[in-house]
């Protein structure tokens, strides 16, 4: 949902709708693929200025995933990601492993965190096991744990 307060346009609008329906982890070239598909030549420069807004006024988080463009998903709280640097999959990391991070800094090193943004680049199971590259489409990697 767009966030309160946030002028309401009908180019904004039509950016998150297409989040809505692309999921997430999708780049402006994405978004402006999508939007193409109902509206054809919807201009790039509109996909940017209004992924700027939304990114600012809280309603879409922008996660810098290591190389390439950055990627937008509708906010829900806190982000922090592991990307496999061969198929660029992302697998979001459960807050509680933030949250016991933040509070051994804390107890442990009297380190008060403010922000933290956690980003772990490895590879995943999938690559480990068949390192050809997939197709370039980033995918979402299952966080649960494996029973070993």
């Amino acid at each position: 949902m767009l966030a309160p307060g946030m002028r309401r346009t009908a180019q904004r609008t039509m950016v998150y709708n297409a989040i809505v329906r692309l999921g997430s982890h999708c780049t402006a070239e994405e978004i402006t693929d999508e939007l193409h598909k109902s509206k054809p030549g919807f201009p790039r420069s509109t996909v940017y200025r209004a992924l700027e807004a939304l990114t600012a006024s809280g309603s879409v988080y922008a996660a810098h995933l290591g190389d390439g463009p950055t990627h937008y998903e509708l906010a829900s709280g806190d982000h922090h990601h592991a990307v496999c640097q061969i198929c660029g999959g992302v697998m979001h990391i459960q807050e509680e492993l933030v949250s016991e991070l933040e509070t051994h800094l804390e107890q442990g090193h009297g380190f008060k965190p403010v922000r933290t943004d956690v980003l772990v680049v490895g590879v995943c199971e999938e690559c480990a096991r068949n390192p050809t590259p997939p197709a370039a489409r980033r995918r979402v990697i299952d966080p649960h744990h494996r029973s070993n």
